[in-house]
């Protein structure tokens, strides 16, 4: 089963975090060879940029997120 994880790319959530945490994911994904096991895709912005840096996992949308959050996901 593949998860899938859509990370913002608008400006705001951009530069609020997802730079750093795309960042981050590619690092996770490539050190335990989730290659797999995770699609990474990019989203455009969704007008809710007050509540950046946003991820939908799997459907699933997440605010404000930090790396821990996204440890959450990734381990699931």
């Amino acid at each position: 089963m593949t998860l899938e994880l859509k990370i913002c790319m608008g400006s705001a959530c951009f530069a609020k975090g997802n730079q750093e945490n795309l960042g981050f994911i590619k690092e996770y994904i490539e050190e335990n060879h989730l290659e797999t096991e995770v699609e990474l895709v990019g989203g455009l912005c969704e007008n809710e940029c007050s509540q950046g840096p946003r991820i939908i996992a799997d459907g699933v949308t997440y605010t404000n997120v930090t790396k821990e959050k996204i440890l959450e996901i990734l381990k699931g």
